[in-house]
């Protein structure tokens, strides 16, 4: 026959909360229900969402064909758009960049440039005794000689100066100068400064960066005019061929900043005897990137010279520097032109060390010696061109004014006029060609033109995604284990085997009605008063 299990529960009348207090616990459990919220589903977000599309594609409806193709649309609209931003983005990363170039306001005054030249013989064959030939036998060429002009094994010389050597057998200025104005006024030998190069002695005219002389107009008469004699009857005889052998007659020139040393072997031109050479000048204020956009080397901003023996960085200095560092390694010593208090090479490993040095300098900027462009740069554009000297005339009274022939003026002299074209300077800047701003204005005209999107369309998905991400991890961290007996507000559960256990009969075989049980039926159970709350309930 059926059990019907009925279970008394009694609480006590202390424990019993009022009724206030409950309807205050159940507004509060109710309020808590209402701050964790469950997020939206994505149909809800799409509904609401600013993507184009979006709404249509995974919104709220029955799904249909209609649905699909917003969806096909939607994808299709994104895929274009990822494709196009790649685009962007590869052009962006290659960093390009164009030259614009500005023509500058003409100025009443303008820095004149320095003027380097050197005499293409580098010593003079009457200027050099019997110890330089000695000495310079495998840099010019000739061979040793005893006092009586004969070839000699055994000949000892003192240890010689190389500085001494040059000074002494190299080209003196004050007899090349023939004549020399500067924007109309006279000048001499004690305007120009000693400075060694590769090859030998040179001048340097305007050199000091702190008293550079002004040109006050353009065109020829405002510059620099010089007349040379270049002394063919000087020049070394070729008794065997070396790589310091010349077989040119002239001098080199280079024009370039005070701030700059002389690199006139690799950026000189040469001036051809018998001719007036006309060089217009212009001035060029370069400005350059730095990386990524460029290549050039940005000032340090310290007081120190950045390299050492110049007082400002140049590629020239750059270059000169790396030659001597070549040096040094090789023969232990440094090389006349070089900077430094190291030992100079002595003449008879000079053109080993000089061979080595153009060897072992490599360009670009995989070479040992990369020597970037600075970000700021002067520089002066040339324009050359000449005409024959002298014409009979003058050939006649220049021989009559030097005691020379006319044969010795054509082959000897020459006149170099170095002039400023225009009191103007052109400003020729390197700037980027696709920029960071111009990258973002493409990104937003083709997110709008295939998705319809914004900076703050993006922001509403990444909120979604938190919002949805931060839920799920909140229900693994705080996963709810089920109790096996809860209560609320004065309603108990008791469950099934918990029941069974607190049951004296194990089994079906307890008799209906057994007397001494606790479960009594709540029916049988004689009236009386309580003596407190009691709760009933059916199991």
């Amino acid at each position: 026959m059926p059990i019907e299990i009925v279970c008394k529960i009694k609480f006590a009348e202390e424990d019993a909360k009022p009724k206030e207090k409950e309807a205050g616990d159940e507004q509060s459990l109710l309020g808590a229900a209402r701050g964790a919220a469950a997020p939206r589903d994505l149909a809800t977000f799409a509904s609401t969402s600013t993507l184009h599309g979006l709404g249509r594609a995974c919104g709220p409806g029955p799904h249909g064909l209609r649905r699909t193709l917003w969806a096909l649309a939607l994808l299709t609209s994104l895929a274009a758009f990822l494709y196009q931003a790649a685009g962007l983005a590869r052009g962006y990363l290659t960093r390009p960049h164009l030259m614009a170039m500005d023509p500058a306001a003409p100025a009443p005054v303008a820095g004149f440039p320095a003027v380097t030249l050197c005499n293409i013989n580098r010593f003079r064959h009457s200027a050099l005794s019997d110890a330089d030939i000695f000495h310079l036998a495998n840099l010019t060429g000739l061979p040793p000689k005893d006092r009586d002009g004969h070839r000699a094994a055994g000949l000892r010389y003192p240890e010689p100066d190389m500085v001494d050597i040059l000074n002494r057998t190299g080209h003196q200025l004050a007899d090349m100068l023939k004549s020399c104005n500067f924007s109309g006024h006279h000048c001499s030998a004690s305007n120009f400064s000693v400075v060694y190069t590769r090859y030998g002695k040179c001048y340097t005219f305007n050199a000091d960066p702190q008293s550079s002389l002004p040109s006050r107009a353009g065109g020829m008469g405002s510059g620099l005019e010089i007349m040379l004699d270049i002394q063919q009857e000087e020049y070394l005889p070729i008794w065997r061929e070396t790589n310091e052998t010349s077989f040119e007659a002239g001098i080199r020139v280079q024009i370039h900043s005070q701030e700059e040393p002389p690199y006139i072997h690799q950026l000189g031109f040469g001036v051809s005897p018998g001719f007036q050479t006309f060089v217009s000048c212009q001035e060029q204020r370069l400005t350059y990137l730095p990386q990524p956009w460029g290549n050039c080397r940005a000032e340090s901003g310290l007081r120190e010279p950045e390299l050492q023996g110049y007082s400002a960085y140049s590629v020239s200095a750059c270059r000169l520097r790396c030659e001597k560092e070549a040096v040094l390694q090789r023969c232990h010593c440094r090389m006349v032109h070089m900077p430094g208090n190291e030992t100079i090479c002595p003449p008879n490993i000079y053109i080993e060390c000089a061979d080595h040095t153009l060897d072992s300098l490599g360009g670009g900027t995989e070479g040992p010696c990369f020597c970037p462009t600075p970000c700021n740069l002067t520089r002066y554009g040339k324009e050359i061109s000449m005409v024959r000297i002298p014409n009979r005339g003058s050939a006649r009274y220049l021989a009559r004014k030097y005691n020379r022939n006319e044969t010795y003026i054509r082959e000897n002299f020459l006149v170099l006029d170095v002039f400023f074209e225009a009191l103007t300077s052109e400003a020729m800047e390197q700037r980027a060609a696709y920029g960071l701003s111009a990258l973002l204005g493409d990104l937003g005209g083709q997110m709008g033109l295939f998705i319809g999107a914004s900076i703050l369309t993006l922001l509403e998905i990444l909120d979604y995604i938190y919002e949805v991400s931060w839920d799920r991890l909140k229900r693994v961290w705080r996963r709810p284990k089920t109790p096996l007996r809860t209560s609320t507000g004065g309603i108990s559960t008791l469950g099934l085997q918990e029941l069974k256990e607190q049951s004296p009969c194990p089994s079906r075989g307890c008799a209906e009605g057994g007397g001494a049980s606790g479960l009594l039926p709540n029916h049988h159970h004689p009236p009386g008063p309580r003596g407190g709350l009691f709760e009933d309930f059916a199991c």
